[in-house]
């Protein structure tokens, strides 16, 4: 990285961490519009409130404040925070980025879920979608794994064995999800109540329980995560993509997801030293290096076709191109053309991320808290602790 990329990363930071800060951790979510108080006019139809979400998620002018919808502190938020925090404390030895991790992670472990013994975490609004809804607080295993990694980061700066014993917690509630079996590998469900079957959530789980595995030397969480790994590797597409889900409704191949999993892989990869899919990291790193990205540094969302430009595949871009750095020569240049593009285009002068960008230069302004801010707080962290 070129010394006017680590300046401009440094100061985009500040100002996203000042922003951050001066909102308390609250803020808004695309998905978040049931929250709306049009939601009773729904009647509890489910399309209808489909309509309602997708309206209020897809509409290039912030309707929340007019439909009662209020900026709210979220948990996949503060774990992101807390993993951005311990790199920045590590890349200036300030410790006012560890309080501040200690503080989110003291938060997050009075906010899991409600009714379970065990730590996990859920979006802080009911949901719906094209494959059903989650309650307000249900539980996944992406939000619960992305988190579980960032009392993982804790624990590895700190040794503090709270965290370590909250990340136990956390894989033996994943190894409590349902499972497919299959003849290739088993898939940890995305929910709890039911089997759901999506590539990105269940290599998320499988990357939990091969971190934890590693420090605790525990064969039972390396088993499921191996398992859990032949699965979605296996189903792997020729070109080195995964599909969101096998099933045909779930047929589509974004940016962000491909991010999870990549990283998820090389997470596996390198705390179990098991070598099995090491191909198949590096094909899908190829195509997602060559296949989501134009030549200034926008990220395309599909891998087809470029809008909406969204924040959420910057961050996520970021973040696993230099986290994989080692395996791509070029990937560290890539992440710092990225963050470019991203700090030029979508950064407001109060420090924020836009959450959008469509045709014709039409901008949705609207500050998400997590799906943004957290998550590029996160990503530019990581990519400064790359510059040598």
């Amino acid at each position: 990285m070129s010394t006017d990329d680590i300046t401009s990363i440094r100061e985009s930071i500040q100002k996203l961490e000042l922003y951050i800060e001066e909102h308390d951790y609250k803020g808004y979510d695309p998905f978040d519009g049931l929250a709306s108080c049009m939601r009773p006019l729904a009647f509890r139809n489910m399309l209808a409130e489909r309509i309602l979400q997708q309206t209020i998620r897809q509409c290039p002018v912030n309707l929340r404040p007019l439909l009662g919808v209020k900026p709210e502190d979220s948990p996949i938020g503060r774990g992101y925070m807390v993993s951005g925090y311990l790199k920045m404390f590590e890349i200036t030895g300030e410790k006012k980025y560890l309080g501040k991790a200690i503080d989110s992670l003291g938060w997050l472990m009075k906010n899991k879920s409600p009714g379970y013994t065990k730590y996990c975490w859920g979006n802080h609004f009911d949901y719906v979608s094209r494959t059903g809804s989650l309650p307000k607080f249900e539980p996944t295993i992406v939000w619960t794994s992305l988190i579980g990694q960032s009392f993982l980061d804790a624990y590895t700066t700190i040794s503090n064995d709270e965290y370590l014993r909250t990340a136990i917690s956390i894989c033996d509630w994943v190894l409590e999800l349902p499972r497919e079996k299959t003849d290739e590998g088993i898939c940890l469900s995305y929910i709890a109540k039911d089997q759901s079957s999506i590539h990105n959530s269940n290599m998320l789980g499988a990357a939990i329980l091969a971190r934890t595995a590693k420090i605790i030397d525990n064969d039972k969480y390396f088993q499921v995560a191996k398992d859990a790994m032949e699965y979605s590797c296996s189903r792997q597409l020729p070109n080195g993509a995964w599909y969101y889900g096998d099933a045909a409704n779930l047929h589509w191949i974004d940016n962000f997801h491909t991010g999870y999993n990549l990283e998820s892989l090389r997470c596996y990869i390198d705390n179990t030293g098991d070598k099995t899919y090491e191909r198949n990291f590096q094909h899908g790193l190829s195509f997602f290096c060559t296949t989501f990205f134009e030549e200034n540094g926008r990220p395309k969302y599909y891998h087809h076709r470029a809008y909406p430009i969204d924040i959420q595949c910057v961050a996520q871009a970021i973040e696993v191109l230099a986290n994989c750095s080692k395996d791509n020569d070029s990937s560290l240049r890539l992440a710092a053309n990225v963050a470019r593009w991203a700090i030029e285009n979508m950064q407001d002068k109060y420090g924020y991320f836009y959450y959008r960008l469509y045709p014709f230069n039409v901008k949705a302004k609207t500050s998400m808290i997590h799906w943004g801010q957290t998550t590029m707080y996160k990503a530019l962290a990581v990519l400064l602790s790359k510059h040598d």
